[in-house]
């Protein structure tokens, strides 16, 4: 890198579905390892249990398998997902782009290549990677695949659903040295199924009858927000197709324009020229979207109904980042999947909440016993998936009563929407709040129109239907985001990005009463509404407008003032505001040119590099409150350097008021940038100046850049 001049300076699921023997066949091969092995958990399908085994998978027989490796940096992921939702922080709104969160979390290219490797060494196929570096796809007999994860394929059928299938008897397992970076193995069973949360009361009709655009849009005050989804982009996550002629009679029936639909297929799904019976489902899912966001572009995911093909678009549509909103309108009740499965689309939810991607999921349409109609029963209480994933938003249902002037009439919940309590997922920090409890994530977070009842007038199979369903419940949230974001975009703020955190803090705010519909009648087979949050409607429904006013709004996080409540205390501390205020530095240390790029955003502090005998400074003041128990301070830093050998020639120092804190000099110069990690704990109850002085010497230049700067307590 070369020196700058003082002068520039001073200026500033599984495969489809597939028929497979009930008899049985010829033996599978061994699975001798000689090398120690790891149990990957969660990998054996639940519905094994309660099937009956009838005879081993030929060994002959292909099978596909997606590998999921791990996040790197997971502590550090966690604190940047808050920090960039907590209005006020120094990273709030700064979304990562895909490059970005794979330097900081992906797995690394040599994690990819070992993963491979051994794949190829078992005799397996290897497929695509995920351009996100998170999935490995293979494919290879029952035999290889027996042999690469040490387990034994057999043949099953499922009592409750008269149906077969396959799965691993036992857990999938991998050589030690892979341990560290697999996350898990989905692909091994085939019998998990996301079906469409959709319900429909009568025959189709001639003619439109059920809610229409004018009248949700009417009662939710989706008309008074001045949006209409332009410049935003929606992807509609699918496992089946769409014929473009209902979309087109639908938009013409309420006068809807807008830009058209298009496909974008995942692992060679083709749905479009003739769609299966999730046609009404995914027709459902446009239709909604384009009555609350008409010019929002939409684009439509299409993967195989499989484990691995959830997976694979999961991360698909990360890791194109066309889309700042995703609208799901599938799933499977958690015991019907494998944790592991469930696990590897949340990592690629996390990194969707880091770019800034919204994600609204259907709760389900079977109430608190979402496997009432799958393969573990009604008897078990339990929520659907993705909706109790904690990096998206579990959208439940209620019945809607529209006045004759199109506006709110009244509201209670849909006896059938799903809701309750998660056994897969820890209750995030942001889950908080009157009537939230215990330790599991609970669903939903929000809820509107579901009951078919009360259902919406929907075209598909070239016929007008009444559909109800949380799966009409997603799409109408997912309709908002974009028009927030449309609005956000005006106003120069971030794009909503993952919804929870910033709806939840509205809910426990005094703009609850005005920004959601409380719904407090009705209730599901384990739980009733109540007054704010329950297990049925999550927060209730929006008034969008007044939310859209509430969210723009944001307000700060002010440092705590007594005992200790958790806040990041730095101000500006990804120099985005262009000036250097809260900071005091000398000349041209806040700097946005090219020469040294920022770690993220276009602003950092850029630290001597001159080339000659020179000092720069920058310091903060900070109050650390008595009460935390923890104080750690962190920073993004990259040294470039000129000098050569192990000599310290320049050096940068950080101090707590007279105190030095750490060291660095030319001889830490990296290639990019590298999170440094220090404890100010011992500070609590002080207020110190925090100084970052880099002094260089006569002769090479060394920069010394920083950026994301913040101290968290807690």
């Amino acid at each position: 890198m070369r020196h700058r001049s003082l002068a520039v300076a001073a200026a500033i699921a599984v495969l489809p579905l597939t028929a497979v023997s009930l008899g049985v066949s010829t033996a599978q091969a061994a699975t001798p390892h000689a090398a120690p092995r790891v149990a990957l958990p969660n990998t054996v399908n639940p519905a094994v249990a309660h099937s009956e085994k009838k005879g081993d998978v030929p060994a002959e027989q292909q099978i596909s398998v997606a590998v999921s490796l791990k996040l790197r940096n997971s502590a550090e992921l966690d604190r940047f997902l808050t920090a960039v939702t907590t209005p006020g922080a120094p990273e709030f709104g700064k979304y990562l782009t895909p490059e970005q969160f794979s330097d900081r979390f992906a797995p690394t290219q040599q994690s990819v290549d070992q993963v491979k490797a051994y794949l190829s060494a078992q005799g397996l196929t290897v497929g695509d990677v995920s351009a996100n570096r998170q999935v490995v796809n293979a494919h290879g007999t029952a035999a290889q695949i027996s042999q690469a994860f040490g387990t034994h394929e057999s043949s099953y059928l499922d009592p409750q659903s008269s149906r077969a299938f396959f799965a691993n008897d036992a857990a999938a397992s991998i050589p030690a040295e892979l341990a560290a970076v697999v996350q898990g193995v989905s692909g091994l069973d085939n019998h998990a199924v996301r079906k469409g949360r959709i319900a429909k009361p009568n025959a189709a009709t001639a003619t439109p009858s059920g809610m229409t655009p004018a009248q949700y849009q009417g009662a939710y005050n989706l008309n008074r927000t001045g949006a209409d989804g332009t410049g935003t982009t929606v992807a509609l996550w699918e496992f089946d197709g769409y014929k473009t002629s209902d979309l087109t009679t639908y938009n013409s029936q309420y006068g809807l324009t807008g830009p058209a639909v298009s496909t974008v297929s995942v692992d060679g799904a083709d749905y479009d020229s003739s769609p299966g019976q999730g046609e009404g489902e995914v027709e459902l899912d446009s239709e909604i979207v384009r009555g609350v966001a008409p010019k929002a572009t939409q684009l439509l995911y299409e993967a195989p109904n499989s484990d691995q093909g959830e997976i694979d678009m999961a991360n698909k549509i990360v890791a194109d980042n066309k889309v700042s909103v995703i609208s799901i309108s599938w799933g499977t009740c958690e015991p019907d999947t494998t944790a592991s499965s469930m696990t590897a689309v949340d990592n690629a939810f996390k990194q969707a909440a880091a770019q800034g991607i919204s994600v609204f999921s259907a709760s389900g349409d079977d109430g608190s016993r979402d496997c009432t109609r799958s393969a573990s029963g009604s008897g078990v209480t339990s929520v659907d998936f993705p909706a109790s994933s904690p990096h998206q938003t579990g959208v439940g249902g209620t019945n809607l009563k529209v006045s004759g002037s199109n506006t709110y009439s009244s509201e209670s919940a849909w006896s059938t929407a799903g809701g309750g309590v998660s056994t897969v997922f820890a209750k995030p920090s942001w889950q908080t709040g009157t009537g939230i409890n215990g330790t599991m994530r609970t669903v939903p977070d929000v809820a509107s129109n579901a009951d078919p009842q009360s259902g919406f007038a929907i075209y598909s199979g070239g016929a007008w239907d009444v559909y109800g369903g949380t799966s009409a419940a997603a799409p109408l949230w997912a309709g908002y985001a974009a028009q927030f974001n449309q609005k956000a975009k005006a106003a120069g703020q971030p794009v909503l990005g993952e919804a929870n955190p910033r709806l939840y803090a509205v809910a426990n705010s005094s703009s609850y009463g005005s920004a959601f519909h409380d719904v407090t009648t009705g209730a599901n087979q384990d739980f009733s509404t109540k007054t704010r949050y329950d297990q049925v409607t999550g927060w209730g429904s929006p008034v969008a407008d007044a939310l859209t006013t509430a969210l723009l709004g944001g307000g700060t996080t002010p440092p705590p003032t007594g005992g200790c409540t958790a806040a990041q205390l730095i101000g500006n501390g990804g120099f985005e505001t262009g000036t250097a205020a809260p900071w005091n530095t000398s000349s041209g240390v806040v700097d946005n040119s090219s020469s040294e790029p920022a770690h993220s955003g276009s602003w950092k502090a850029w630290l001597d590099g001159y080339g000659s005998t020179h000092t720069d400074t920058l310091s903060q003041t900070v109050s650390v409150p008595a009460g935390c128990a923890s104080a750690t301070l962190t920073f993004a830093l990259h040294i470039d350097t000129a000098e050569t050998g192990s000599t310290a020639y320049d050096k940068l120092t950080l101090k707590a008021g007279s105190t030095t804190l750490k060291t660095w000099s030319n001889a830490n110069a990296a290639a990019g940038y590298v999170q440094q990690t220090v404890d100010l704990t011992s500070f609590a109850g002080q207020t110190v100046t925090l100084t970052f002085t880099g002094s260089e010497d006569g002769s090479n230049q060394t920069s010394f850049v920083i950026d994301d700067v913040a101290l968290n307590v807690k």
